[in-house]
């Protein structure tokens, strides 16, 4: 029996994994603020499939309550699914934005899924297998549709995904980067926003299923609005002629006096 850890489980794009991975057999820990919702999701679907839940209720950002989640990633039984789900926006301009707002996002969409990915990977290394999923966001890609740090921040987890993939190609560990573009979920409403106004809001039971069948096939990088993979594929196509010029010793003829 294989278990996942789903960071943001109590609702949104998180509970709807915790759903999808209970129906396909797998053993989940389940990681939110709320308690309340963690309790209800966990009895929902130990009734409905027969699976082994654990809850840790915990907010991330507080280090003595993230330090048994990181505990939990290298222990037994082990975590052969990582969800990197637990985010939070951040709405208005990084002129005015509160600094110590700005930490808190840094933290949460930053520094928590890379110290979690680090708990979890050394044990998916020695045992060969697991799957890291880290949810980012089409704005990693165009960051100039959105106001301050929030595009910045699902960027580095894009990043960190694609190096991570690399680094860990032969060593028996999928990683995948999920880049939904606005999904019904409530982030916006948390950071004060108003989801109403949003235009071709995608549902999140659409969005993960999507998300999932990339999982299955192994994508690297899932974006599950775009209709045609070619986009993606030109896109990457493009960035390796770009990085073919990054050996040259002497600087381009147009930057020469």
């Amino acid at each position: 029996m294989t278990t996942a850890l789903i960071t943001g489980a109590s609702s949104g794009i998180g509970a709807v994994y915790a759903r999808r991975l209970a129906a396909r057999g797998h053993d989940l820990v389940i990681v939110a603020r709320t308690a309340d919702r963690l309790n209800a999701l966990a009895a929902e679907l130990r009734k409905a499939h027969g699976v082994a839940i654990e809850v840790i209720t915990a907010d991330l950002i507080e280090g003595p309550q993230l330090e048994p989640v990181l505990q939990r990633l290298r222990s037994d039984p082990p975590i052969d699914i990582l969800v990197n789900n637990a985010g939070a926006g951040l709405i208005g301009d990084f002129a005015t934005a509160d600094p110590a707002e700005m930490y808190k996002l840094l933290r949460l969409n930053v520094l928590v899924p890379t110290l979690l990915t680090s708990a979890v990977i050394d044990g998916m290394v020695e045992r060969g297998n697991g799957a890291i999923i880290n949810i980012a966001s089409v704005l990693a890609l165009i960051p100039e549709y959105a106001r301050g740090i929030y595009p910045a921040t699902k960027s580095y987890l894009m990043t960190l995904s694609q190096g991570l993939a690399a680094e860990m190609a032969s060593k028996g560990v999928y990683v995948q980067a999920v880049l939904p573009a606005a999904t019904r979920t409530e982030i916006y409403e948390r950071a004060g926003g108003d989801i109403s106004k949003v235009p071709d809001v995608m549902e999140v039971e659409d969005l993960v299923d999507a998300a999932l069948v990339g999982f299955d096939r192994r994508e690297l990088v899932t974006i599950p609005p775009v209709p045609d993979a070619a986009a993606w594929e030109a896109f990457e196509q493009a960035r390796g002629v770009l990085a073919s010029g990054f050996s040259n010793s002497k600087p381009a003829a147009r930057y020469r006096g």
